[in-house]
């Protein structure tokens, strides 16, 4: 089964990618940092973050489902689209923080894994190569200066309507890169195997190209 990890920090554009990829090879696609936000969702909602016994129910019960449109990849709960509730920042800190607990990551690894169906599988999150898919095709580890991660999540939060704090933003992504790189349950690392992308001063077109080289090396017998 064909599997393409996309991993990396919040910000590098790897969601995109992913929605973007995805659609492009007709392949499946796992946004494995959204099940994270809809258990926080979803607990925020119960005021269960601090239980482990109802993270992992709700890690266990979730009806998830991904619809990608070119390079918009919409994620909704049941019926209920939830794209945008997921994206909001207290929900990707309640997710940072609860992602630390070792039975809500291994309740959620079977979910993750099982998205690995026929035709093939584009994977984004922050452990999917070195954790959840070690044995994945192609690997690919994406990084950017926290500066443009926080100009370009501030982008996108404005775009949406929703109000944001610039200098907020930076103090927060740095707090998170270092919980979940210092986490001791699948921490934020590159695979040994990885192919790096730095995408600091690319613009997303420019980083998909590349994506779709490594894709036509890789598979150029199978795609």
């Amino acid at each position: 089964m064909p599997v393409i990890t996309l991993d990396g920090p919040s910000g590098v554009g790897k969601g995109t990618i992913c929605a973007r990829l995805g659609s492009e090879l007709g392949w499946h696609i796992l946004d494995s940092g959204s099940l994270y936000r809809l258990v926080a969702l979803v607990a925020s909602r119960l005021d269960v973050l601090d239980k482990t016994a109802q993270l992992v129910e709700i890690a266990e019960n979730l009806d998830v489902k991904y619809v990608a449109d070119r390079a918009e990849l919409k994620v909704f709960l049941g019926a209920e689209d939830v794209t945008d509730s997921i994206r909001r920042e207290e929900i990707g800190v309640m997710a940072s923080r609860i992602a630390v607990v070792p039975e809500l990551r291994q309740a959620l690894l079977a979910r993750q894994r099982a998205f690995a169906q026929p035709p093939g599988l584009v994977a984004d999150g922050r452990d999917m190569g070195s954790a959840v898919f070690p044995q994945a095709s192609l690997k690919i580890f994406f990084t950017a200066s926290q500066d443009v991660r926080a100009k370009r999540r501030y982008k996108q939060l404005k775009d949406k309507g929703i109000d944001a704090n610039l200098p907020q933003l930076v103090i927060e992504l740095k707090q998170r890169d270092e919980r979940d790189s210092s986490r001791t349950a699948s921490p934020l690392v590159a695979a040994a195997d990885a192919v790096t992308i730095d995408t600091t001063g690319l613009n997303v077109d420019e980083v998909f190209i590349e994506v779709m080289q490594l894709v036509d090396q890789r598979f150029k017998n199978c795609c």
